[in-house]
């Protein structure tokens, strides 16, 4: 799995299958590979269900919803969260697996 973070423009991260990574058939299990792909990258990151996490009340989703954050306020380290705010009408699996997806970054979340 390839992320590449996006700062200018559209503020997003792609996230690309390489030609020899398996399949993927839930989107939790997608978040946790991104999750975990993010450590790898130096990020201190979590995975929430929307609706369970008491620091973001004014996010949407339901019970079901995840997106990625790190784990707190940090001085000089950008906070930020992932999700995919087209959870309604699409399977984000189904996109990495054809090759791609694409999920959207919120930076300074607790300023």
């Amino acid at each position: 799995m390839k992320i590449e973070i996006k700062r200018k423009g559209e503020n997003g991260v792609l996230i690309v299958k390489r030609e020899n990574d398996k399949k993927v058939y839930s989107e939790s299990y997608l978040m946790h590979l991104i999750k975990k792909e993010l450590i790898k990258q130096g990020f201190d990151v979590i995975k929430k269900r929307i609706a369970k996490d008491k620091a973001f009340t004014h996010l949407w989703g339901d019970n079901t919803t995840q997106y990625i954050r790190t784990r707190g306020k940090k001085k000089d380290v950008d906070s930020f969260y992932v999700y995919d705010p087209n959870y309604q009408i699409r399977l984000l699996f189904e996109d990495y697996n054809k090759g791609e997806c694409f999920l959207y970054i919120q930076y300074n979340i607790f300023n």
